[in-house]
């Protein structure tokens, strides 16, 4: 007879400081919040180190003149332990921010309460949902022009998508690319006017109208080129790339607080300017779950430390004022 395994009973754990997420936003907040001395627990999530867990080589991280993306989380989480941060191997489930202390349950049935909550969940690329696309993801198929760029200097290479950032992403290749192509599904695109006038000023850069990619091909090492598909006849023809580029949007992370933090309408936590407080106080937000611009690690750790340092402003303000007030003389006459 089989012996049923009991799961250990849930804990609850309470922490001046929850940081919600890894990355280098996450870690980078660890660290400081670490250094302030207000023992923060991090919850890693589902994918502990975030996007750069699957990115090969890095060139634009301060101080390494090349790095691989998990090299780099794996310093930076080990970095964070170091300083006396905890990192615990689990991912929330559900959070109540209209409670003090906040409260989060993880998927491991433990419930986690704060007095500051750090969010660096990140944001998740848009992909076309190919296998022949993830098979060559950091073999050629990237999400970012800006980090992986350069890695294509006088090379072919093709973005995907209709907005400003699939048009910005061609304008930042055709810096390094010999050509560079941008395959559409319709025949406009939805990029602003002043984008556009920039993208067909631009010699290196070619338009394909009404196509889509339907299969990423190469060599089992490299990407060799896609497979077309004209969306109004059906015909289909080979583009010879090095490079592809997907440039459909990003999905920030941020279900977990819908209805509960003040959001913009693609989902990204809105914050006041020049800080990463929410509209919740002592609820902070870093990285690519707020930013929705730039999406570069070196920015995200920016965040990071900025979280670390109003999450501790945050508590001692709260301090400050819950603390008893010394009673006031009485000078007779």
């Amino acid at each position: 007879m089989r012996m049923r395994r009991e799961r250990p009973a849930s804990v609850v754990r309470h922490s001046r400081v929850l940081i919600i997420g890894s990355g280098p936003a996450g870690y980078t907040a660890a660290i400081y919040a670490s250094r302030s001395a207000l023992n923060p627990l991090l919850i890693e999530g589902p994918q502990p180190g975030g996007q750069l867990t699957i990115t090969t080589d890095v060139e634009n991280w301060p101080g390494d003149t090349r790095v691989q993306g998990p090299d780099l989380m794996m310093r930076m989480g080990e970095h964070a332990r170091h300083v006396g941060a905890e990192l615990i191997s689990d991912y929330i489930v559900e959070v109540d921010l209209t409670t003090r202390p906040f409260a989060a349950t993880g998927d491991t049935g433990d419930r986690y309460t704060a007095d500051s909550v750090i969010i660096a969940t990140g944001a998740n690329a848009r992909w076309l949902g190919l296998e022949s696309e993830m098979r060559y993801r950091g073999q050629g198929v990237s999400a970012c022009a800006t980090c992986d760029g350069f890695f294509f200097r006088n090379r072919i290479c093709a973005v995907v998508g209709g907005g400003n950032t699939a048009v910005e992403d061609a304008l930042h290749l055709a810096n390094f690319a010999s050509e560079v192509y941008l395959v559409h599904r319709r025949d406009t695109l939805r990029a602003d006017k002043a984008n556009q006038a920039r993208l067909f000023a631009n010699r290196k850069i070619k338009v394909i109208w009404n196509a889509e990619v339907a299969e990423v091909l190469g060599d089992g090492g490299k990407v060799t080129g896609v497979r077309l598909t004209d969306v109004a006849t059906g015909a289909q023809s080979m583009l010879t790339i090095d490079g592809l580029f997907v440039a459909i949007g990003h999905d920030p992370a941020t279900s977990l607080f819908a209805g509960q933090l003040a959001m913009d309408e693609d989902g990204y936590i809105l914050v006041t300017p020049g800080s990463t407080a929410t509209s919740v106080p002592g609820v902070f937000a870093a990285g690519d779950v707020q930013d929705k611009h730039f999406r570069q690690a070196v920015v995200s750790a920016g965040m990071g430390c900025m979280a670390a340092l109003e999450a501790e402003h945050f508590l001692i303000d709260v301090a400050s004022a819950s603390a008893p007030q010394p009673a006031a003389e009485c000078i007779s006459g």
